[in-house]
């Protein structure tokens, strides 16, 4: 008997042979017809949520000053409203209109009671005094505009951007495009956190999700292509990458498909 495809299985076949121009449109076909559940977490990220609650300067935020944080590819929201619920001015991007409405549908349900899930412990949740806002913004990261939505006087670029299931789900020759607008999207000061998955899938097999291992440092430190085949092998002692490494870790908690082989990197940008 014939073993059903699973989830992901079904991913990869519908972006086989599928161009870099219709990657927009063909997650937006996945929204629209309901297969969100191929890649959805229920939740927001564990190793996210205590990596914010370990960095005092960011998580425990001035009433008059609200530190501003962007994931891109937010999916139905988890870790904007986890954002926001720490103190964040948090947007979301996304593709998909339909994926919008149910983030702001999700937001609406946890500012009213919020899950105990968008906190690593029951003293975190107490300890937050100020709750920031949340907006979800429809539009392709790789474009200029949507970030004149930023409510913020003299935007900078942002404080914070995290990125879990977005490189992944770019087919390899989009990693370098993704590395450039990280850096032209943070703010000078800010910091980009990147929970690196999956990292123990070989990096020939097909996405999404692309296997990861070793790409991230060599799009942002090394300033690679990230492509990391034979046939594209480069010297990057001749190549400078436009952010610094400045914490890598395993997370004590991550979501079970990536658990025990995640890292979690923190970067900043050169000045």
């Amino acid at each position: 008997m014939d073993t059903p495809p699973t989830p992901l299985t079904q991913l990869v076949s519908h972006f086989i042979n599928r161009s870099r121009d219709n990657q927009p449109s063909e997650w937006t076909e996945l929204w629209n017809h309901d297969k969100s559940y191929f890649w959805d977490r229920t939740g927001p990220s564990p190793a996210l949520i205590d990596w914010i609650e370990s960095q005092s300067e960011i998580s425990q935020p001035h009433p008059n000053y609200r530190p501003i944080a962007l994931i891109p590819d937010c999916g139905k929201g988890y870790d904007v409203i986890m954002l926001a619920l720490h103190g964040f001015d948090a947007y979301g991007l996304e593709i998909s209109q339909r994926a919008i409405q149910m983030a702001e549908v999700n937001a609406a349900a946890q500012f009213c009671e919020p899950s105990s899930y968008n906190f690593g412990s029951s003293k975190a949740s107490r300890s937050i005094k100020y709750r920031g806002n949340v907006k979800f913004i429809q539009g392709d990261f790789f474009e200029t505009g949507w970030e004149k939505q930023i409510a913020t006087e003299n935007f900078q670029g942002f404080d914070l951007i995290y990125d879990y299931a977005f490189l992944c789900a770019l087919p390899p020759d989009l990693r370098k495009d993704w590395a450039r607008r990280m850096r032209e999207l943070i703010s000078p000061v800010g910091v980009l956190a990147c929970l690196e998955f999956p990292l123990y899938k070989d990096l020939r097999a097909l996405g999404p999700p692309w296997g990861l291992k070793d790409v991230y440092w060599n799009i942002l430190a090394e300033g690679g292509d990230g492509i990391m085949s034979e046939n594209s092998i480069q010297d990057t002692r001749m190549l400078e990458g436009s952010f610094q490494r400045v914490a890598y870790f395993k997370p004590p908690r991550s979501y079970e498909n990536g658990k025990g082989t995640d890292m979690f990197s923190v970067w900043k940008p050169k000045i």
